[in-house]
């Protein structure tokens, strides 16, 4: 992969990884007409990888909150009178809705790896998922706000966070919607996707730099690679500062029909032969 693909791959990862549109199916996508096959190891690797500058760019943004979520988790454990704080209660709830999807992607990555980047998947996965979205973005109540999230709100979230190991469910899509259908207003659904995305992507651009280091080396090259995440980050850091003050006044309308649009059309690729569908 030439350098300029790299920095090109690198800024739609970082404009896609926050917004509910799923960046995983948009790579596979953009790699495909690059003439890359999306489910070649190094490929895969370079996908998951790429992703750590996006979270990087999400823990500098939000480094109070992290800060302070920690900090609160560290003290409750170390003491039993602080167990009652609201921000120990949230750091272990954002925790434990970051536990089934690093338990589901280790059971099923060969497929997640492989199967699932078909571009058949990903076309539908966009098309469907929209009708979830629009319902969650039209029935949601939003009675309820950051100071009322509990372990069970993101114990739900994170389970339907699975779902986003399809390519064109999308992370957020995915952990956004459960959240609104939990009765939680949009901001605290978007922050609440933010904090699920940092172990989630961590571990996953982790083991994949462990498992296909040298497919890397030999493959898209890791000048390309460390290109395309720094790249990430830098987006990425812009597109979350704005997607919270789109979120705020906003609904979803513009992503749901942006996805549709983009599912039929790859559909329609796919379906005329004018592009391979693995």
């Amino acid at each position: 992969m030439n350098i300029l693909e790299a920095v090109f791959l690198g800024v739609v990862e970082g404009l896609t990884e926050f917004l509910p549109i799923s960046s995983t199916g948009h790579l596979t996508i953009l790699e495909s007409l690059l003439g890359h096959s999306p489910d070649d190891p190094d490929i895969t690797a370079f996908t998951a990888i790429i992703q750590v500058g996006a979270v990087l760019a999400t823990l500098l943004y939000f480094r109070a909150d992290f800060a302070r979520l920690i900090g609160a988790g560290v003290r409750g454990v170390i003491r039993r009178e602080h167990r009652g704080n609201l921000d120990y209660r949230q750091a272990w709830a954002v925790l434990l809705g970051a536990i089934p999807i690093g338990i589901v992607g280790l059971l099923f990555k060969d497929q997640i790896e492989t199967t699932l980047r078909n571009l058949w998947f990903v076309g539908s996965a966009l098309i469907l998922w929209s009708g979830v979205m629009y319902f969650a973005d039209r029935t949601a109540t939003q009675s309820r706000d950051e100071k009322d999230v509990t372990w069970k709100d993101t114990l739900v979230i994170g389970l339907v966070q699975c779902l986003a190991l399809i390519p064109g469910v999308s992370r957020s899509g995915a952990t956004m919607s459960a959240g609104l259908l939990r009765g939680l207003d949009r901001v605290t659904v978007t922050k609440l996707s933010f904090f699920l995305s940092v172990p989630a992507l961590t571990a996953a651009g982790a083991l994949q730099i462990v498992d296909e280091f040298d497919a890397i080396s030999k493959g898209v090259g890791w000048p390309a690679t460390i290109t395309a995440t720094v790249v990430s980050f830098l987006v990425a850091y812009v597109a979350v500062a704005w997607l919270l003050k789109f979120i705020a006044k906003h609904t979803y309308t513009v992503f749901i029909g942006y996805r549709v649009i983009l599912g039929v059309v790859v559909l329609t690729l796919v379906a005329t032969g004018l592009v391979s569908a693995s």
